[in-house]
């Protein structure tokens, strides 16, 4: 066959030469056109919700979490996939701090199904603490029984532990878990020791707890509650802070923060050589009684940083109480304020000085509380309102109530208060008592301040109630019932003392007295005589043996004069002259003057049935400067048997600022000095017999009295409460019986003239909570 007539053959090398060329001609076309297939096939895929591997053409935009769920997703999916919880890249973040729940929320209720178990803790060198622990365990297995009876729910039996025997982590890095599923409450019996012991070990552990970042915070939260009772020997440690119960204190106080601030009952404390017993029994008392709340509710309940639910404060030191000292600024402020406010907070009289200087710079605008005036007088035209009856003085659903009860006011009925004075809280901490102390011998945590009438008929540039309260010249309001004020205010003011159970550094023996209401101060708010049974809520204090202290402001006479026994009488002299009185009383009526003066010559005429005091707030700039004459003709008008001096309180409210009151009007301790000196001055000229008798620097307060209380030589200002009782109770309100007659024994020698006033068993705090040495 001849070959040379046929075409060669097609060789493979030709072909891919020939494929090559048209790649290179034709490349960008052929890219786009497979892209375009690709991502029409994708676009095709995602909206039919099918799930299938692009090994070509991988998410490269998704997380690589995505990518690997993706990748394990089957074909055919008969459901939707879950949704997952995608968590970040890059290293965890750590938060400390308490874990918040609500309070009320499901996942924080307790199960009161459960049984409850107490476990006492104790530790004892010489024996006399265990002693004393066996012993209270037999008394606490009885009380649980009791318990049980009445809370309806189970106890077992409770458990005795010698810090020494047992294993720390056991107890002290979560709940003991050795009697199963129960609810437990920590007791610890503790004696104080200057030698190695024990409870240096104990609290080294609790400390190493509470600062390992390994376990949770608040791993002790679980626990209903817990309360420590120290014991101490005053002889060779005469003062807490020298360290009498110190390690009792301790245990307290890392305690509180490993269980999420469950203090169940303040820390006890007694002298083994003297009290431990009494002070014992107290404080298992109000043990026992805590143990039985939280047995029925499941919770500590309602109180302040340091009691119930974690929530409730991050701070354990002294976050809790800003009233220590006298001076007071209003804390109803906006955020923004906040930001801008650069002052200082004045923990004491004393520390006026330095913020005196920063008067004159600019001021910073403060919230006041809704100021709301329901007094109708002296308007310009006068409105025909139809008769309805009247209205409740303070309705649930009005401002006044509002902002009131947003201050710490509880409000009984539809007129009447009552709240926790600072002097309260100071004095349960053991950090001074207000001067009716020093004067009268009244214990700040068993007065309880109240009043029956929120309404006043003045409106006070230096009243630190901000305005909030109602003004009229006439009671045009609902009356409620004394006996529903009576129990009111009382119910209430348990509640509030019950708040402080869990607060740091009160003392248990003071809190157990603190149970019982010995006086009441009825000065609160408004203007209490203007109540229309103001004797028959009296009569109902002096029945249950309380004292009383009636704040009058010499503006309703007619009152004044129908009063009948009272422990104590004040009127307010706020100022000499009638110009002076108007413009810082600012009072509604137009006679207020006329109404002072017969107010005075009153006060003259009860003066040999009650003991009387005038009342002098000095405002510097209003009535400080020369008014010594002026005050003097007021006191020989009235001849009160005490003449109480103290310096102005300033609130640093926009309320106080618009009635023209500042820092700058806030007298010196040493101005009230001087002004009283020459008070009494002047007065020894006109032939009155008066002198200074005592004096609280702490609150800036001065008492002059007449010598009717003067006794070989020493002033006797304090008040025989249970003398003033029999009086009562033998002769009847319009017995034939004086002030002498329940006059009290010698003014102690601490609160005399020149010895300062504050109580030697209490120590001077600043405002950190820091003491003060006596100078």
């Amino acid at each position: 066959m001849d070959w040379t007539n046929h075409s060669p053959p097609l060789r493979l090398d030709s072909l891919v030469d020939d494929l090559v060329e048209v790649w290179h001609l034709h490349r960008t076309p052929i890219l786009f056109a497979v892209l375009a297939v690709l991502c029409a096939t994708r676009v095709y895929l995602h909206i039919n919700n099918e799930k299938t591997e692009l090994a070509v053409f991988p998410k490269l935009y998704q997380e690589p979490e995505k990518v690997a769920i993706e990748e394990k997703t089957s074909v055919v999916k008969t459901e939707p996939e879950p949704k997952r919880d995608v968590k970040p890249q890059g290293p965890r973040r750590i938060k400390g701090g308490l874990v918040r729940k609500p309070s009320k929320s499901p996942d924080n209720e307790m199960d009161l199904s459960r049984p409850v178990l107490v476990l006492v803790f104790f530790s004892s060198v010489t024996t006399k603490s265990e002693k004393i622990a066996q012993e209270y365990i037999k008394s606490l297995e009885t009380s649980v029984d009791q318990l049980a009876k009445q809370s309806g729910r189970s106890f077992l039996k409770p458990q005795l532990r010698d810090l020494t025997e047992i294993d720390f982590d056991d107890y002290f890095i979560a709940p003991s878990k050795v009697h199963g599923d129960v609810d437990q409450v920590y007791l610890f019996l503790i004696p104080s020791y200057n030698i190695d012991s024990i409870n240096d070990t104990f609290l080294e552990h609790l400390q190493e707890t509470h600062h390992d970042f390994r376990i949770d915070t608040a791993p002790l939260s679980p626990l209903l509650g817990y309360s420590v009772f120290g014991f101490g020997d005053k002889e060779n440690w005469p003062t807490e802070p020298e360290g009498f119960c110190f390690q009792a204190k301790d245990i307290d106080k890392w305690m509180a923060k490993l269980t999420g601030r469950k203090r169940a009952y303040p820390v006890g404390m007694g002298d083994m050589k003297s009290d431990h017993v009494e002070r014992l029994e107290e404080w298992a008392k109000g043990v026992q009684e805590v143990i039985g709340y939280v047995a029925r509710t499941g919770s500590l309940g309602e109180g302040l940083p340091g009691s119930g639910a974690p929530d409730e404060s991050d701070v354990e030191e002294e976050a809790e109480d800003e009233d220590d000292g006298e001076v007071l600024f209003d804390d109803e402020q906006n955020e923004n304020n906040k930001k801008k406010n650069t002052g200082t907070d004045l923990g004491d009289v004393e520390d006026l000085g330095r913020l005196i200087q920063k008067d004159d710079g600019p001021t910073t605008t403060r919230k006041a509380p809704l100021a709301v005036d329901f007094t109708s007088y002296g308007s310009s035209a006068k409105k025909k309102i139809p008769v309805r009856g009247p209205k409740e003085m303070v309705a649930k659903d009005s401002p006044t109530y509002a902002s009131l009860t947003k201050q710490g006011y509880a409000i009984v009925g539809s007129h009447s208060g009552v709240k926790t004075c600072r002097w309260t809280k100071s004095a349960l901490r053991g950090r001074g008592s207000c001067y009716k102390f020093s004067f009268y011998g009244i214990n700040s945590h068993q007065c309880m301040e109240t009043t029956p009438s929120l309404s006043c008929s003045n409106k006070c540039v230096f009243c630190w109630r901000h305005g909030t309260n109602p003004v009229g010249t006439t009671w045009r309001w609902v009356v409620d019932p004394p006996d529903l004020i009576f129990d009111g205010v009382k119910l209430n003011h348990y509640k509030k003392i019950k708040m402080l159970r869990g607060m740091p550094g009160v003392r248990a023996e003071r809190f157990a007295e603190a149970m019982q209401i010995r006086h009441c101060a009825l000065s609160l708010v408004g203007e209490p005589i203007f109540y229309p049974y103001i004797n028959e809520f009296l009569e109902m204090l002096h029945a249950e043996r309380i004292s009383s202290f009636l704040v009058c402001n010499a503006q309703h006479p007619d009152q004044l004069a129908a009063l009948k026994a009272v422990t104590q009488l004040y009127v307010s002299i706020d100022a000499a002259d009638k110009e002076s009185l108007r413009k810082i009383d600012r009072p509604l009526h137009r006679d207020f003057w006329e109404r002072f003066q017969r107010c005075l010559e009153i006060l003259r005429e009860k003066r040999f049935r009650h003991r009387t005091v005038f009342r002098l707030t000095l405002v510097k700039g209003f009535n400080v400067e020369e008014e010594a004459e002026g005050y003097a003709k007021l006191v020989e008008k009235g001849l009160p048997c005490f003449v109480e001096v103290k310096g102005v309180t300033y609130c640093g409210t926009s309320t106080s600022s618009n009635a023209g009151l500042s820092m700058s009007n806030v007298p010196f301790y040493w101005e009230v000095c001087d002004f009283v000196k020459a008070l009494e001055k002047r007065l020894q000229e006109k032939g009155l017999a008066y002198g200074i008798a005592a004096e609280h620097a702490h609150s800036c307060c001065i008492l002059l009295a007449s010598d009717r209380f003067k006794v070989d030589g020493k002033w006797h200002t304090t008040i025989d409460y249970k003398k003033f009782f029999e009086l009562l109770e033998e002769r009847g309100v319009d017995g034939d019986w004086k002030p002498e007659d329940y006059m009290g024994e010698a003014t102690p020698e601490w609160a005399t003239w020149g010895n300062g006033g504050f109580d030697p068993r209490d120590d001077r705090v600043d405002r950190k909570g820091r003491k003060i040495e006596a100078s």
